[in-house]
């Protein structure tokens, strides 16, 4: 199985191309809510979200949308179910108990294979290198020299998966509740295809993150002051320091923060959430917004001048490492890209179903 070299250095390192947030002026826009009709017998763990037109993309009062965000645009999306929580580690042994899946983080690595998707002539790490493993965040950063160096805070560690989280010491016994991270987009979909479910696109996403509103910044509203009463994220002086005021200092349980407003936890932080969609910092720059866009479906092809070799999906939320000074990615509107194969310790999913799926199982 190919894995990305962003594994093997400080600065390739890292599969998700994180930048700093830009500030802009822009004036407010005022809270709105549509009428959303409700879904009867919704399956085990799953809710309706109600057909609606919203206003996908950054938000005009939003000082810290980026230009990937940008132009906010009017989408219509279906109804759909989605899961309540992000998918727990009891949930993803259940999948590896029936199936036998294992993890791309847990398997060897094919050096002829991960090549192709690399610049020519990349030089072959080291062998002890090249081991099945995942990337988890430092907690032992005590300074930073340069923001833009995130190997300053991400290490590779070998045996780290969803089973040990933290390396082959680490275990998730008693932590059945906590979302299974180490995830990557491939064994996303594996779940979705055995569980008879798919990854939301990022149109839904936001759809679901929205609630009963259809334009605000987050997903309680527009309100930044009640972002760590709602989300689990970083606090203090992000990397070095974590004051935990939200009550967590890294991952939390599912359910530890109120839902929105239809039933959904951790649509902002706690942990990034894949998506179906590919990621492109251009694709909104390059819509047709004269009129709303029905049920879309994302970029035809993926595009990242930061890393251009490896194809990238949309990832949403945020996590327990977004801090305001660094990426805000707490928004509805906030996005990152990440190689099909790359996965972390921040890094989970959510599943969704329409009811012609449903039948179709019957």
């Amino acid at each position: 199985m190919k894995k990305p070299f962003a594994y093997f250095s400080l600065i390739l390192l890292i599969s998700v191309t994180i930048s700093s947030c830009k500030n802009e002026e822009n004036k407010k826009s005022p809270d709105t809510e549509t009428k959303l009709i409700s879904k009867t017998e919704a399956p085990e763990g799953m809710v309706w979200v109600a057909q609606k037109t919203f206003l996908q993309g950054a938000k005009d009062s939003d000082n810290y949308a980026m230009p990937r965000e940008k132009p906010a645009h009017m989408v219509n999306v279906d109804g759909f179910y989605m899961d309540i929580t992000e998918v727990t580690n009891k949930q993803f042994k259940v999948f590896v108990d029936a199936t036998n899946y294992m993890t791309i983080a847990e398997r060897q690595i094919d050096w002829e294979e991960m090549k192709k998707e690399l610049p020519p002539n990349t030089p072959k790490p080291h062998d002890s290198i090249l081991q099945p493993g995942s990337l988890i965040f430092n907690k032992d950063v005590n300074a930073v020299v340069n923001m833009e160096n995130y190997g300053q805070w991400w290490t590779w560690k070998t045996g780290a998966d969803w089973k040990h989280p933290y390396g082959p010491e680490s275990t998730i016994e008693g932590k059945d509740d906590y979302p299974v991270v180490h995830i990557a987009y491939l064994d996303a979909v594996a779940y979705c295809k055995w569980a008879n479910r798919r990854l939301p696109t990022e149109a839904e996403w936001e759809s679901a993150a929205q609630g009963k509103n259809i334009n605000t910044i987050f997903t309680w509203g527009n309100d930044a002051s009640k972002l760590d009463a709602n989300a689990n994220t970083w606090q203090g002086v992000f990397p070095t320091n974590n004051d935990s005021k939200d009550g967590f200092q890294f991952i939390s349980p599912v359910k530890s923060y109120p839902p929105n407003s239809i039933g959904l936890y951790d649509m902002a932080g706690n942990v990034w959430e894949i998506t179906s969609d590919f990621f492109s910092v251009k694709y909104y720059s390059e819509l047709d917004t004269s009129q709303p866009i029905l049920n879309p479906k994302g970029a035809d092809t993926h595009f990242n001048p930061n890393n251009p070799y490896q194809v990238e999906h949309v990832m949403k939320g945020g996590s327990f490492l977004c801090h305001s000074s660094y990426c805000a990615s707490f928004r509805i509107s906030a996005k990152m890209g990440v190689s099909v194969d790359s996965g972390s310790d921040h890094m989970g999913f959510r599943t969704v179903a329409t009811p012609d799926m449903l039948e179709s199982k019957e």
